[in-house]
């Protein structure tokens, strides 16, 4: 009798048997389904079952050994932002996970997707005080989108979907994973991974109202000084192209916060600048003779607005926004346009009629003329021999044609780098914006390189700045990692130096900050350097930096006491701002 031949139906589907796996390993298979590449981490004794599994994992899961957890986090952070991808996170307990706690509200505040995982003693020991347990669910609940703490590994493969889901969706944000060990060491049944595509209670993206698209566009129609502001909701979203589209369609000018930079070309026909404390003298002025302001993925934050009472008063808000709380938080919306700008914009775009504000958009100009002869200028041509940080900045514009990744730290390096660096390219301008964290700078830098292997990376870094997370080093050289280092050194603390200097009579208070010598630290870390301090040298050392295959680091002496203006000062509108 002939044997039957059964043909399978390949269109099928076929469920995979369950397969007995610890709770560690069922965490990595879950992490190579949801395509997870690069894991940033530092191991210790409540997750080494984690990464005893990792072990078995190694060509198919990259971990990046940091020298602090906090320098993960951070480059988790960097990868996040150059990727679009959620960066991942391991640390042990206690220590470990403390340290954590920056990086996460750096990451909260700045919307960025990040999926922490942390190590817990065994779930008897509990409240114990056992060694080197803390409650990290309690301490990071304020800085997280979500946390949850598993202590029974069948519980992993629902958590972990919904951990993936939540930290990317919607208004991006950092999620905390704490497992015990029992759980990481349980054997379970682990059977077909399912991402999660809905939770119940969350809805990442509301709906849609087409009634407020319609008032926004008619409103924008009406308009005779009409100004756009964006932040980063516009990259976060994917929005670039629907964005440029709607600036170009309705001939409004646009300027960009600190997070928002570089969604549109920073040479963009309609763009006229950054917002903010030190931004350019237009846009801040200007905001409070616009008749309607066009919010669109940004937060009013107090360094763009200056002093609510008095900021745009004369004008009607339209704030288009994902995040519901956002909108009516610190400014009062006229139409609030909730969803997820990729939606909305679009919609707005077909109702707007086609024009060109040419009156309006001359007299940002004409404020950016008295901008670069008062400020610009003299920044980027000084008339003394001592380098500015502006013409450090210039002359990396020209050498890379704004094709580069600029990671700044935070100081007044950070607010020259925001004003003066030219891009082409979105998420190019990686920063701590929201949260102002010194130290974020070389860490950050390392993941946005792991995240963009293709591009150039240059970390611009204060001289204080860099001396909180230098140890990173270490982790760039054994990953013989491609990243450039620009040290801007005035030898203060430069931005607190200057708010002394301006509002408290230059009582330098604790502002000078003694160095090693950086080049001799990087060789240490076997990596080449030079020390810059004449403006002979300064574009053939860049150049050579930037033909150098692999890191360098530059330090550049700069003027010691060179204030960054425009300024709004603390307490002013931001129509008070100083041109000196």
């Amino acid at each position: 009798m002939e044997a039957l031949t059964v043909k399978k139906d390949k269109s099928v589907k076929t469920k995979k048997p369950s397969q007995k796996l610890s709770g560690s390993a069922a965490l990595l298979e879950i992490f190579l389904a949801e395509k997870v590449e690069t894991i940033f981490g530092y191991p210790g004794g409540a997750i080494m079952p984690i990464y005893d599994a990792l072990y078995d994992y190694q060509d198919r899961l990259k971990h990046i050994l940091v020298r602090h957890e906090q320098g993960a986090i951070h480059a988790a952070q960097g990868y996040a932002r150059t990727s679009g991808k959620t960066g991942i996170v391991f640390a042990t307990s206690g220590p470990g996970a403390t340290n954590l706690v920056t990086g996460l509200a750096d990451a909260m505040i700045d919307s960025t997707p990040v999926l922490c995982i942390t190590g817990q003693v065994y779930a008897h020991l509990l409240g114990t005080d056992a060694f080197q347990e803390t409650d990290v669910i309690n301490i990071t609940t304020p800085i997280t989108k979500w946390n949850y703490q598993i202590t029974d590994a069948t519980e992993i493969p629902a958590v972990l979907a919904k951990a993936f889901y939540i930290a990317s969706s919607g208004r991006p944000g950092p999620v905390l994973i704490d497992i015990t060990k029992n759980a990481q060491l349980q054997i379970v049944d682990f059977e077909n991974y399912q991402p999660c595509e809905h939770i119940r209670s969350y809805r990442p993206k509301p709906i849609v109202r087409k009634k407020y698209v319609e008032e926004a566009a008619k409103l924008i129609n009406e308009a005779k000084k009409p100004f756009v502001i964006f932040g980063q909701g516009v990259i976060l979203g994917r929005a670039e192209k629907e964005f440029a589209r709607f600036l170009e369609k309705s001939g409004i000018p646009a300027a960009w916060t600190i997070m928002g930079m570089s969604a549109i070309p920073t040479d963009h026909p309609m763009a006229v600048g950054m917002l903010g404390m030190h931004g350019n003298y237009g846009p801040n002025v200007l905001t409070n003779e616009c008749d309607v302001l066009i919010a669109v993925g940004m937060r009013f934050d107090d360094r763009v607005t200056g002093r609510l009472d008095k900021y745009a008063k004369q004008a009607k808000v339209i704030h288009l926004d994902i995040d519901p709380a956002e909108i009516d938080k610190n400014v009062k919306t006229t139409v609030p346009v909730w969803g997820d700008c990729k939606e909305t914009l679009p919609l707005l775009t077909s109702l707007v009629q086609q024009k060109k504000h040419t009156e309006w958009l001359q007299k940002f100009r004409d404020l950016q003329k008295q901008e670069n002869e008062i400020c610009i200028y003299p920044e980027l041509h000084p008339d003394t021999e001592i380098l500015s940080m502006g013409e450090v900045i210039d002359a990396l514009n020209e050498l890379t044609a704004g094709n580069a990744i600029i990671v700044t730290d935070v100081g007044q390096h950070q607010m020259v780098a925001c004003r003066y660096s030219k891009f082409n390219q979105s998420k190019s301008n990686i920063t701590s914006g929201g949260l102002g964290t010194m130290g974020f700078a070389l860490p950050a830098a390392i993941g946005a390189k792991f995240g963009a292997p293709q591009r150039t990376v240059i970390a611009i870094i204060g001289d204080g700045g860099f001396q909180m997370t230098l140890q990173e080093l270490g982790t760039i050289m054994q990953g013989k990692l491609d990243v450039k280092i620009i040290i801007l050194n005035n030898e203060f603390l430069g931005m607190v130096r200057q708010w002394q200097q301006l509002f408290n009579d230059k009582r330098y208070s604790f502002v000078n900050i003694e160095s090693p010598d950086f080049v001799q630290l990087a060789n240490a870390y076997h990596i080449p350097g030079k020390m810059v301090s004449k403006r002979e040298e300064l574009k053939n050392t860049l150049k050579e930096m930037l033909a150098h295959k692999g890191s360098y680091l530059l330090n550049i002496m700069v003027g010691k006491e060179n204030n960054v203006f425009p300024m709004v000062p603390q307490g002013c509108s931001v129509s008070e701002i100083r041109l000196k």
